[in-house]
C-alpha cells in the first residue's frame, strides 16, 4: 500500500493554493489518505473547517494551514536553495 506520505505537499506548495481545495489536496497536505479523509469527515472529525459545495467537498487553505500550524505567511514563499536562486 502506497504511504500517504510520500506525496505530501511541500511547504512551498502550501502557499501557492488557492484559497480553498479539494479534499484530495487536504488530504494530502495532512499526510492521510483520502479515505481516512473521508471517513474523518463523516465522524465529524476532520482537523479544520470543511465546506459541502454540491456533492464536493472544499477546505478553506488557511484553516487548512492553521491545522498544519502555519499561521503566517513567509516572507519569500519561494524556494531560495533550488537552481537559480543565487544563494
Amino acid at each position: 500500500m502506497k504511504d500517504p506520505a510520500e506525496g505530501r505537499l511541500s511547504f512551498t506548495e502550501m502557499f501557492d493554493l488557492p484559497v480553498a481545495v479539494d479534499l484530495r489536496t487536504a488530504a494530502r497536505a495532512l499526510g492521510i489518505g483520502s479515505t481516512t479523509a473521508y471517513r474523518l469527515i463523516h465522524k465529524d472529525e476532520f482537523p479544520c473547517t470543511v465546506l459541502r459545495v454540491g456533492g464536493r467537498y472544499r477546505i478553506p487553505t488557511n484553516e487548512l494551514m492553521r491545522a498544519l500550524g502555519i499561521e503566517d505567511r513567509p516572507l519569500y514563499s519561494m524556494d531560495t536553495d533550488g537552481p537559480g536562486s543565487g544563494f
